[in-house]
């Protein structure tokens, strides 16, 4: 499996927001249906951003991530109906 970073304060907030971890959200990634997207509204000249779309035990969770030094940064993810609807399209 990659390797991922997240900051742990946005992780804590997510967690109070969305009610998922990063660390928990990082296994969307083990999906073999996954959904892998770019963000093409939230992306920057210096920086890309993606979608992770994957089902884990609680349903479909979407994760906003992007790629620093071949690393996986997630920086955002949660259970948006969105998301769920991409994912089973």
């Amino acid at each position: 499996m990659a390797s991922f970073l997240w900051d742990a304060e946005k992780d804590e907030e997510n967690r109070k927001k969305h009610e998922i971890s990063f660390d928990k959200a990082q296994y969307a990634f083990a999906d073999p249906n996954r959904i892998l997207a770019i963000d093409t509204t939230h992306s920057a000249t210096r920086e890309t951003r993606y979608f992770c779309f994957g089902d884990l035990e609680d349903g479909i969770v979407t994760v906003r991530r992007t790629y620093r030094n071949e690393v996986i940064r997630i920086f955002g993810a949660g259970y948006w109906r969105k998301g769920k609807r991409i994912y089973e399209g």
